[in-house]
């Protein structure tokens, strides 16, 4: 897969590993990027990353994604505005609602049990959201190919599409954080489905699994949790740069052997 001339969507695009993203792709030559975040600062990234690039243009969308209206008023405008499909997919938007799965409560002696409406946010905004918006993009591909009289892909095409979803090392468990290791271990099941489903249309998957990233999200856990229990269990004994998970993201996009999951984890070996 070329990332050079593509046309790419990237949703939580407003700070951390999307936006690196964006603007790693555009190093790479991408065409264009279409920034996707919930937070209006994305217009700003949008106008800092096109006034740093070159040859790419950016331009940013602000909604939820997890509204299917909204998702598919960016794929049209995208295709409008960039002249083309988009063809590379990197849903990135996530959040953590973390606490313990089961406590109980000291004074009544009673089971305090994780809320309910928290698991179905979260695995509504990290695993739905992201899957629905590869899948948008795999029909688009796909209906244009019958338009044109295409059937099966075949090799000598080239790859049509892929998408890189991101995963993270709590997908193997992580105290805390029920809801979000099941959303992210459900990347991996649906990344292969959508490449078993999707190379017919000659569009793969694949799960780029961060370990903890210097991002807004992962500073938000304290500098005394990051220093006493986070960096001793890693071999680089710091947080992994943003830069870093692009550049593993755009491996996962360019090499069209990757299938699965990548990890990009700094060797996190959390404590027994």
């Amino acid at each position: 897969m070329r990332i050079d001339g593509v046309i790419a969507v990237v949703t939580g695009a407003g700070s951390g590993i999307g936006r690196a993203v964006a603007e790693a792709l555009a190093q790479r030559g991408a065409a264009a990027v279409a920034l996707v975040d919930l937070a209006e600062a994305v217009n700003t990234v949008a106008d800092e990353l096109g006034a740093a690039s070159t040859g790419t243009k950016f331009a940013a969308w602000v909604g939820d994604t997890t509204d299917a209206g909204f998702r598919a008023r960016v794929f049209d405008e995208a295709a409008e505005r960039f002249d083309g499909l988009v063809r590379v997919c990197v849903p990135a938007a996530g959040i953590t609602r973390d606490r313990l799965a089961v406590k109980v409560d000291r004074e009544t002696g009673q089971p305090d049990l994780y809320s309910d409406a928290d698991f179905r946010l979260v695995l509504d905004v990290n695993l739905t959201a992201p899957v629905y918006w590869a899948m948008e993009m795999v029909g688009r591909i796909a209906a244009d190919r019958k338009k044109a009289g295409l059937k099966a892909w075949s090799p000598d095409e080239g790859e049509q599409a892929a998408t890189v979803f991101i995963g993270s090392v709590s997908s193997r468990g992580n105290r805390g954080q029920v809801s979000y290791a099941a959303t992210k271990a459900g990347l991996v099941g649906a990344a292969a489905t959508l490449t078993q489903e999707g190379m017919f249309h000659g569009a793969r998957a694949a799960v780029v699994h961060p370990g903890f990233t210097d991002t807004p999200m992962v500073r938000a856990l304290g500098e005394d949790l990051i220093k006493d229990f986070v960096l001793p269990h890693t071999h680089l004994k710091r947080l992994i740069a943003t830069e870093e998970i692009a550049d593993a993201v755009c491996f996962a996009i360019g090499n069209a052997s990757v299938s699965g999951s990548l990890w990009a984890d700094g060797g996190w070996q959390p404590a027994p």
